[in-house]
């Protein structure tokens, strides 16, 4: 634990990862926040309609990964995503963390992983609590998985991060072997 900590430090310690750490900071706060809010206000397995129709708030605890796949492996899971952490930290440098997008990309997946991490710790399973919905013709709901801010914060991330792979490859030069217009 005291080399993970050390590690965590060092990465802190570079003044152009500061952002970084602020911005996964806040996510993890306004995570955990909205996320004891719904534990003061709301049972386990209850629903609160917010927008018939449309949007409930809940409290479903899912013990899997999203959409609850691999549901039931929570410990298994947190291992998951302790390692996807400490992988990241390691490997910042490739995910453009030297530019303020890049910053905000890692930030959004730190202050994610760390958010439903410790729930996985200290609840036994992630807090969900936002569903959306539709009514169905016949009766019944079609709904999108419910999700969490760690959740928004770990897509979002994860989106930007490929966006700016994609955005940041080189095109290739006339001559270069990695051009194939070119002819002897």
């Amino acid at each position: 634990m005291n080399r993970l900590l050390n590690l965590w430090l060092q990465f802190y310690s570079r003044s152009h990862l500061r952002r970084i750490v602020m911005i996964a900071a806040t996510v993890f706060l306004v995570d955990q926040l909205t996320k004891r809010i719904v534990l003061h206000f709301i049972a386990y397995g209850e629903q609160k309609v917010l927008l018939t129709g449309f949007f409930k708030l809940v409290y479903w605890g899912n013990t899997g990964a999203a959409w609850s796949l691999f549901y039931g492996n929570n410990k298994i899971l947190a291992l998951v995503s302790l390692l996807a952490f400490v992988v990241l930290i390691w490997n910042h440098r490739h995910f453009d963390s030297h530019t303020v997008a890049g910053q905000f990309a890692l930030g959004l997946l730190f202050g994610g992983i760390t958010g439903n991490l410790v729930d996985r710790i200290h609840v036994g399973h992630v807090i969900d609590f936002l569903y959306f919905y539709i009514h169905r013709r016949g009766g019944g709901e079609l709904g999108f998985p419910a999700f969490n801010v760690a959740d928004m914060s770990i897509c979002s991330g994860v989106a930007m991060a490929l966006w700016l792979s994609w955005r940041s490859e080189p095109e290739p030069q006339p001559g270069s072997p990695g051009n194939k217009t070119d002819h002897p």
